[in-house]
């Protein structure tokens, strides 16, 4: 059974009651917080259930009451009880938030201001810290979790949450107004493809065609701007590798969650303080061209490893895949070719661009539109190099017609008049594609 999202509440503007009863609630908690520091063995607490603790909190909380005659209802105790709770076993004012399933980003803009970012839409939500000691609290208790640290020798930190959330936080003196977090949040449950059809990220005669393109070990690319669902397109299209054959994954944050057995993950290493012991995914790719893949997905391309992915698309181990950043597919070769010159190999501009139009066979934009909606807007074939120019035909596109009353995106996906090249392939592999699946016009409203 699916949880429902949990409300964000806002505070009414300009109402008092509202503001002295956060800051009232935000004393009490501060005191009862301090009480249990003071009577209280932490390491104890530590290996203490949470329900063994709540107990302790709500007797010091009764008692704190009972001294200030301060009237508060149960559901308030109830509240502040679990407030206090989540500062001693999670992360504070943040925990609500990493409960909702149906949040994607969650922001801090110092400690007075809170977004979310929920259904591709930004929101900005009543939460706040005390201060920004306290936020830098939370920011250290993330980082220490995983080995890391942060303070003014090391003010901007890279770590990821037990669930895969990535993490980026700055801190003072490089962030000017109070330090910042951000947390980028991911599924717990993979999206179905029935779920993406249902969301109108793609039709049923995309699907089909990608699944026979994956299956007949084409390579793709994924291209898209931050937060247009690359990440969540790749572990789609991993669904359609067949059962037997061996995936090695390489990340720099592992978010991918591949559905296969035979999978070998990996995950760069950042510098230590001393600015040593980093693993690139460089040194990850030739490692993994060593444990016999029949296949390798690159979460996301950044760097040199461009060129070393290439060379693996080219000699062996088809059908690989990788995403890079990118609002176009001509903007996606551009930026590969960029990152292939970062090995420094002196490579002249002509063979890196052979390059990618002889291993590339596809390449697939997505995108985040006005509404907050993901969609691929273009399937691309590459059809090979012109002038030093690489060659794309459009298989199909995503057109936006309008925008409906609600503001919601209206368009159509649509085949294109060009017959992809590899159709022969896919026949030869006994997956034929029927010429009538580029006919197919859905629209959406």
């Amino acid at each position: 059974m699916s949880r429902k999202p949990i409300p964000i509440r806002r505070p009414a503007a300009g109402s008092p009651s509202t503001a002295q009863t956060q800051d009232r609630r935000a004393d009490l908690k501060v005191r009862v917080h301090q009480k249990l520091l003071n009577i209280l063995n932490m390491d104890a607490v530590k290996a203490e259930s949470r329900q063994e603790l709540r107990r302790e909190v709500q007797n010091a909380l009764e008692k704190i009451l009972r001294e200030d005659h301060l009237p508060l209802s149960m559901t308030e105790r109830n509240r502040l009880a679990e407030e206090i709770l989540d500062e001693v076993f999670g992360l504070g004012p943040l925990e609500p938030l990493l409960k909702d399933p149906t949040i994607s980003d969650i922001l801090v803009n110092t400690y007075k201001n809170v977004y979310i970012e929920r259904h591709g839409k930004l929101i900005e939500t009543g939460i706040r810290f005390q201060n920004d000691r306290h936020l830098q609290h939370i920011i250290e208790k993330i980082v220490s979790s995983v080995g890391r640290r942060i303070d003014e020798s090391v003010p901007l930190v890279d770590a990821r949450l037990p669930d895969g959330s990535r993490v980026n936080a700055i801190i003072p003196p490089l962030a000017v107004d109070g330090p910042s977090l951000s947390i980028r949040r991911f599924g717990r449950k993979v999206l179905t493809n029935e779920e993406l059809l249902q969301n109108k990220t793609m039709t049923q005669p995309v699907m089909t065609f990608l699944m026979a393109c994956v299956q007949a070990r084409l390579n793709i690319v994924i291209s898209g701007g931050t937060g247009s669902g690359k990440t969540t397109f790749l572990n789609c299209l991993s669904r359609f590798i067949p059962e037997h054959e061996r995936v090695i994954t390489i990340e720099d944050t592992a978010e991918l969650q591949i559905q296969i057995e035979d999978v070998v993950r990996m995950e760069t290493r950042p510098p230590n303080i001393e600015g040593k012991g980093a693993i690139t995914q460089r040194q990850l790719l030739n490692t993994a061209l060593r444990l016999r893949p029949d296949r390798i997905l690159l979460g996301e391309v950044r760097g040199g490893e461009a060129l070393d992915m290439l060379q693996a698309m080219g000699t062996g181990v088809e059908g690989s895949m990788t995403t890079v950043h990118a609002n176009s597919p001509a903007d996606a070769f551009s930026r590969l070719e960029t990152m292939v010159m970062m090995a420094k190999l002196d490579l002249p501009s002509r063979f890196i661009r052979q390059q990618m139009a002889s291993v590339i066979q596809l390449l697939v934009q997505t995108a985040r539109l006005s509404d907050g909606t993901r969609k691929i807007t273009h399937i691309s074939e590459v059809v090979g190099l012109n002038d030093l120019n690489i060659e794309v035909q459009d298989i199909f596109v995503f057109e936006q017609t309008g925008v409906g009353e609600n503001g919601r995106v209206l368009g159509r996906f649509r085949g294109t008049d060009a017959s992809p090249r590899f159709l022969e392939r896919l026949r030869v592999l006994g997956l034929p594609i029927d010429p009538k699946l580029f006919e197919e016009v859905v629209t959406v409203d």
